[in-house]
């Protein structure tokens, strides 16, 4: 999940810019990052960088916090601590505290470093083992890895629980604390144990700097136009613009558009390819704060694609912009959805950007599909459910593509 300090509705300040595959969310964002890349959390599939919406649910706190009771604790602290300390890491400390206890996985407070690095995943460059992280029931969850990433590679898989990083249990730890342990230099090791079903599995991987892919096309038997999208990022609507464009020209019967272990991604390039199938006017997704909508995103112009039989493959790792565009289509009877249930990132954040390079990442709103059904924490199920097990993915087999082809086909 977006899961931004200009409005990513604009380009998320010049600074959120996957299992081998099937597809390769979730939706949260991919280097070990976070979002929701976020999304799972851009929420990650949607983010918005720029001011604070007014809350009205916080009306009844002060102004400003009485700071006496900490500065009673700092003072025992400095005197009592048998070890060195250090005043630049007690304040980021503090304010990382006083953000934590919000209680929201995506509501988080980055120091100098953590904000460079968040920023590069935006980007689409990050330094790590590429995997996007979420949070289920108070658990650190794989949302996707990336395609051919040393995570990929390794063996990780959406929906793998990591219960230890480095052998330190990550009980209670937030998904960027676990970020900031799991990140680390190019070529070092880091250790993951992993929970999957009933075992316990352990996995020593190499961190790498890598560079999110963002579109991969191609034209499939039967002329269907096929779109993979791996994240929403800075280059998204320009490539799918070109592959609509490509398409259309080539007089392709239908399309897929593959969302499958995407994590999500800027908010305005899950608009712009949702409108490619959309009419001009046509809601593509509505954002609602305290319950009451605040924005409705809709269609500017009539897309290259309307009309044109499309299936959008979604999964457990699809997180975010994934969900919003899959919701966008599906309202809109502009597609239909085929594989399993996505990942449940509807929430949105905004950024601020602070003069001494740290930034704060707080949900303001949550999304809603054009029908106004919620994403957030219920995901969204396909309208053709069709499941693919490990031992079919291990064998090249894959058997949600090859429905949607054979569903396309059939038209």
């Amino acid at each position: 999940m977006y899961y931004m300090g200009k409005k990513i509705h604009k380009k998320l300040s010049q600074s959120y810019k996957k299992h081998s595959r099937v597809l390769k969310s979730i939706s949260s964002v991919i280097a070990v990052s976070f979002v929701f890349f976020a999304g799972l959390q851009v929420g990650n599939g949607s983010w918005q960088i720029n001011y604070f919406s007014k809350n009205k649910q916080n009306n009844n706190l002060p102004d400003k916090l009485d700071y006496s009771s900490v500065n009673a604790v700092y003072q025992q602290l400095k005197q009592k601590y048998d070890g060195k300390l250090d005043v630049n890491k007690l304040m980021v400390g503090l304010k990382q505290g006083l953000v934590s206890a919000a209680g929201d996985p995506y509501t988080t407070y980055f120091d100098a470093t953590q904000a460079k690095d968040f920023n590069n995943q935006l980007s689409g460059t990050i330094t790590g083992i590429g995997a996007q992280l979420g949070d289920q029931q108070g658990s650190i969850i794989v949302i996707a890895p990336i395609a051919g990433s040393p995570a990929d590679k390794a063996g990780i898989k959406a929906q793998d629980i990591i219960i230890k990083i480095n052998d330190v249990s990550t009980s209670g730890m937030t998904i960027d604390q676990a970020i900031s342990l799991i990140r680390g230099n190019p070529d070092t090791t880091v250790k993951l144990t992993i929970l999957r079903g009933s075992q316990n599995l352990d996995f020593s991987i190499v961190r790498k700097s890598i560079t999110i892919p963002s579109v991969t096309t191609k034209t499939l038997a039967g002329n269907i136009g096929y779109i993979q999208i791996s994240q929403f990022g800075e280059d998204t609507t320009q490539l799918v613009d070109t592959a609509a464009a490509g398409f259309k020209a080539q007089h392709c019967n239908s399309i897929i558009l593959d969302l499958r272990d995407n994590p999500g991604g800027y908010l305005e390039a899950a608009e712009n390819v949702s409108s490619e199938w959309l009419k001009q006017g046509q809601v593509v997704v509505i954002k609602k704060t305290n319950n009451i909508v605040t924005q409705t995103y809709s269609a500017p112009q009539n897309g290259q694609l309307v009309g044109i039989p499309t299936v959008v493959l979604i999964n457990g790792g699809s997180a975010s912009a994934s969900e919003i565009t899959a919701g966008a289509l599906v309202d809109n009877n502009a597609a239909i959805t085929l594989g399993t249930k996505s990942f449940g990132k509807g929430s949105v954040q905004e950024f601020s950007n602070f003069a001494n390079g740290e930034m704060l990442k707080v949900t303001v709103a949550h999304w809603f599909t054009p029908l106004g059904k919620t994403i957030n924490k219920t995901g969204l199920n396909p309208v053709k459910i069709v499941p693919i097990t490990d031992a079919q993915i291990s064998a090249g087999q894959d058997v949600q593509l090859q429905a949607a082809e054979d569903y396309l086909n059939s038209k």
